[in-house]
């Protein structure tokens, strides 16, 4: 049973943003002091009581104007409206009521949905009784004064709003997948997500930049659930200035880290750019499973070389994730779209798998046997005694060796391409560690050391 939600409604830099990450207990919403930062629908978990919920921050409503994302943030908040239990209106406490938040309350009466009158800036305790009193005429019930830097008055708030919220039923625990859906601004990430959804999740605009927050949406393939996010496009450095695009690229990195599978989108009509080779080298640091997707694939003038010319682009360009897979698509037809998540899946399985001690040391003496361990002008040759893997997602073997500075670069590539030929691991990043004797005995120092103890 999905978790009931709340809307947050509201005009412009009336702190819609820093109520919701206090109400929920965080802050993945972006907060800036600048009209407009906040433009998709975006969720927070949330408990109070006995209700767990969603807060789904919105962007801020003006009626009267229809330039540039104004048309599609009415259209994120009446969607988050329509399946919403209940809706907060926030005003700003030390503005006092105006023209807008009139249009705004006029247009929640016409709704189905309850909404709840929140007072935000209300800093003073004694104050923000005398400041929520001016919204009584906006005919909405009881204003709330609270504050969502300092956090007063959001327990009346709260109470107030579960009285709208059913009983949580628990949920049977879920494997979920997260799929961090990165690449450059403007290559189609928000019309993959859609695709994927089946809906205007996300705003789509050639506009470069308009996606800010990173966007969570859960999508279920069969038994499978999927969290997919959606992150702000990633410029390069030099081209970021401090403000809502510095910790927008911020959740980026950070929606890296906490997926299970990152999809790299490429514009398959600019081809693979530097950025594009930077954020490659940023998710296989991060260990992540990578599934390289090729949009805009529809819109390639093709002939029967073309792909094979894109897949030696991506092999020279993309060298060190060469172990991704990748797939040709279009979220704008459709195209492939499906056979993404399966690639997903693949991945997925990859990252968590885990191989047994033998066959790790049977891929090690065929290799050795293959190829011998080099030999200094000194005459000392280097040892690979055994090896085992010690941790998955990444996979993560070590080697057990006489001296590790024995073993160069080449060397160490070449057992790596051992481990993928023999044992597979498409789709996700290995970590293989070279550990020599010496440090072998300073750990059994250290171990017979603390015995004494």
């Amino acid at each position: 049973m999905p978790l009931p939600v709340v809307a947050v409604i509201g005009r412009p830099n009336v702190g819609k943003s820093t109520l919701v990450n206090r109400l929920a207990g965080g802050k993945d919403a972006i907060v800036f002091d600048q009209p407009g930062v906040t433009r998709d629908r975006t969720y927070q978990p949330a408990f109070w009581q006995d209700r767990e919920f969603l807060v789904v921050d919105t962007g801020g409503l003006v009626f009267d104007d229809d330039t540039e994302f104004l048309p599609y943030i009415r259209e994120q908040a009446l969607a988050a409206l329509a399946e919403s239990s209940v809706a907060v209106l926030v005003v700003d406490g030390q503005d006092g009521p105006n023209q807008s938040d009139q249009e705004i309350a006029s247009w929640l009466r016409q709704q189905t949905v309850p909404v709840v009158l929140a007072v935000n800036k209300c800093e003073s305790l004694e104050q923000g009784i005398i400041q929520a009193a001016q919204f009584w005429e906006l005919g909405l019930g009881e204003p709330y004064p609270v504050s969502g830097i300092h956090g007063s008055g959001t327990g009346e708030l709260l109470d107030a709003l579960v009285e709208f919220l059913p009983t949580t039923v628990p949920e049977t625990e879920t494997n979920e997948i997260k799929v961090a859906i990165v690449g450059r601004p403007n290559v189609g990430k928000s019309s993959l997500l859609n695709a994927f959804v089946g809906e205007t999740r996300a705003i789509v605009s050639p506009i470069s930049g308009t996606t800010r927050d990173a966007i969570d949406m859960q999508v279920q393939r069969g038994d499978q659930l999927y969290r997919l996010i959606d992150t702000a496009g990633i410029r390069k450095k030099k081209s970021v200035d401090y403000g809502p695009e510095f910790f927008s690229i911020n959740r980026s990195f950070k929606a890296i880290r906490r997926s299970d599978v990152v999809l790299l989108v490429i514009d398959a009509i600019d081809g693979v750019t530097e950025q594009d080779q930077k954020l490659a080298g940023r998710i296989e640091e991060e260990g992540r499973a990578c599934v390289v997707v090729v949009n805009k694939w529809d819109a390639v003038e093709k002939d029967s070389y073309t792909i094979y010319d894109f897949d030696r682009q991506i092999e020279a360009r993309l060298h060190f994730t060469g172990w991704a897979k990748r797939i040709y698509a279009s979220a704008l037809t459709g195209q492939r779209v499906p056979k993404i998540l399966e690639l997903v899946d693949e991945a997925v399985e990859q990252h968590r798998r885990r191989v047994t001690t033998s066959v790790v040391n049977e891929v090690l003496k065929d290799a050795a046997g293959w190829h011998t361990p080099p030999t200094t002008r000194q005459g000392r040759q280097g040892r690979i005694y055994y090896g085992t893997q010690v941790t998955t997602q990444p996979p993560s073997f070590t080697l057990f060796v006489n001296d590790p500075k024995l073993f160069k670069d080449n060397y160490r590539k070449y057992i790596e391409r051992q481990f993928r030929d023999n044992l597979g691991f498409e789709g996700t990043p290995i970590r293989i560690f070279w550990r020599g004797k010496a440090m072998r005995e300073l750990d059994r120092e250290s171990a017979n050391r603390a015995t004494k103890v």
